[in-house]
């Protein structure tokens, strides 16, 4: 690491993201303090609250990272056959991402916000762009049905993906431990969009 004065200030800001990074991969959301990360990075802690306005900002923006990551991998796998081909392949997506970093990913969720404020409208587009791949994916399956339907449907398949994903990252998903979360996600997306054809 270079000297403190080597750094510029986009520089200095990587510098605490990926230690910040780092801490909660190996401990989780309580072992980041701006007291660790600046030794991480051999400034003061006083450093952090030049580059962001508070921890929240910081985790907020490891987040809003964790997040394209996801939108990247999902993105990959958009093209793959039909619509229950491309539904199938963004859950297994999702799961290899989330399974790859657990304690990250887990940030997400055990992050709150102090009360009053407001996620950023940045952070609300990056999720909404998560959830457009996905009606993105069924849409075809629902020519018939208003976009409003699609998007709530969307949603509610989405949700028990993230169900079944949120348990395994826990390590709570006993009721699958032989076989895994993937069969399970696989199973509930085809039952789905079985629904969705019978009701179509």
């Amino acid at each position: 690491m270079g000297r403190r004065w080597s750094h510029t200030a986009e520089e200095l800001r990587e510098l605490i993201l990926d230690a910040s990074t780092a801490l909660i991969s190996e401990g989780g959301l309580t072992s980041l303090s701006a007291r660790e990360v600046a030794r991480r990075i051999g400034y003061s802690p006083g450093t952090l609250y030049n580059v962001f306005e508070n921890l929240d900002d910081l985790i907020l923006t490891i987040e809003g990272r964790l997040i394209d990551g996801l939108a990247a991998e999902l993105d990959q796998v958009l093209s793959i056959g039909s619509p229950k081909e491309k539904a199938l392949a963004l859950g297994r997506a999702y799961i290899k991402y989330t399974s790859e970093k657990p304690k990250l990913w887990n940030l997400l969720f055990e992050h709150h916000l102090p009360a009053g404020r407001e996620v950023p409208t940045w952070y609300q587009q990056k999720i909404d762009g998560i959830m457009e791949r996905v009606e993105s994916a069924i849409a075809p399956m629902m020519p018939d049905s208003k976009p409003e339907v699609v998007k709530r449907t969307a949603q509610v398949l989405w949700a028990g993906v993230h169900g079944i994903t949120s348990l395994a990252t826990a390590d709570k998903l006993s009721i699958a431990k032989s076989e895994g979360a993937g069969p399970l996600v696989d199973n509930l997306i085809i039952t789905y969009l079985a629904g969705l054809k019978q009701g179509s």
